[in-house]
């Protein structure tokens, strides 16, 4: 007897069969509106200047991920948002001071150098945002480490803020403690009245979105509600760093600040947050992400305690390093093919 005939088609495809209804436009938007908290702080502590670096990064980020892709005859990505989360972390990794057209090289080097030379999204093996921070740093090291002035360093050293000379108002608190570590300068004497200044970002100074350790709080908490990142890169690379500051406190108590001011300083929130947790730059599983996050914890300490170093931070450079390292996480922290032995998965 003939089969009844019917209009149904099997489709055969690989795996993935199930899919979250995630897309990457969806992903980086998220991350957009987890950053408008930090936008208005900056926007509230910098003002104007924050308008100005946020606009031409993002501005230059898309005008040249559009150029390149054009001249590469792909099609259009600027659909996925990818270009202007890149400009926004930019601009929050730049000090307010900075030169309009530093800011416009640096959104170029890390759009086309550090994401498109390489294929675009997903093909990258470093973030973008921080590669063209490193490029700046190394290329415009004296704008980089200009800091508008702040009243706060008057409570480290006990003086009216006033009485301080024009480098010290000028200082990050993680500046001020390299000083210490190096002899140029009186040790700061940070104490834990002071930490509702580096929670809130109230009088400090540094990258415009690094002041304020709630607003990068309240973007994160809305980044692991939606589900777009997970809690094992920021909560190994965030505990490595309190183990690592409490153990310098605990041995050389004259010679180390409190842990707290290691966490709620610099751009660690900013990184370990936002930018260690790219998903194509960071480790694809639970374990590699726990590795990865303990490694950019352990070697912004490193950075930061150096007597010898010449950065007084060292996040950025940590998340970059371990980015090249990502690929060899991930083949050492894989999973192992169902029915598969240790030895077979090693081979592979």
């Amino acid at each position: 007897m003939k089969p009844e005939e019917t209009n149904e088609m099997l489709i055969i495809s690989s795996s993935p069969h199930a899919h979250s209804g995630a897309s990457v436009s969806r992903i980086m938007l998220d991350v957009l509106i987890a950053l408008v908290p930090a936008f208005a702080a900056a926007c509230w502590f910098f003002r104007w200047d924050a308008v100005r670096l946020v606009g031409t990064c993002v501005a230059t980020c898309l005008a040249v991920e559009w150029v390149c892709r054009k001249m590469m005859r792909r099609e259009n990505t600027l659909g996925d948002f990818s270009a202007a989360v890149t400009g926004v972390l930019l601009a929050f990794n730049l000090p307010a001071t900075l030169p309009t057209w530093m800011a416009v090289a640096g959104s170029v080097f890390a759009i086309a150098i550090a994401k498109q030379v390489f294929g675009g999204l997903g093909y990258n093996p470093f973030n973008p945002a921080l590669a063209g921070r490193a490029f700046m740093l190394f290329s415009f090291t004296g704008a980089m480490t200009t800091w508008t002035h702040a009243t706060w360093m008057g409570k480290v050293y006990h003086v009216a803020a006033d009485a301080l000379t024009e480098a010290t108002t000028q200082a990050t608190p993680l500046g001020l403690l390299k000083s210490g570590l190096k002899g140029a300068a009186d040790f700061p004497q940070y104490d834990l009245s002071m930490l509702s200044d580096f929670l809130l970002g109230t009088n400090l100074n540094g990258c415009l979105g690094e002041t304020s350790a709630v607003a990068l709080l309240i973007g994160a908490a809305y980044l692991l509600a939606r589900k777009v990142i997970s809690w094992h890169i920021p909560v190994a690379y965030l505990l490595t760093v309190f183990v690592y500051a409490a153990i310098l406190k605990a041995v050389s108590p004259g010679t180390a600040i409190h842990p707290l001011f290691h966490l709620l300083s610099g751009g660690l929130f900013l990184g370990a947050f936002f930018m260690a947790t790219d998903m194509v730059t960071s480790p694809i599983t639970k374990g590699g992400m726990l590795v990865f996050g303990v490694g950019c914890g352990i070697i912004t300490m490193v950075i930061r305690t150096s007597k010898t170093g010449a950065y007084p931070e060292g996040v950025s450079f940590a998340i970059l390093i371990m980015n090249a390292l990502t690929p060899l996480i991930n083949r050492a922290t894989r999973n192992r093919v169902f029915g598969t032995g240790k030895k077979a998965a090693a081979r592979k």
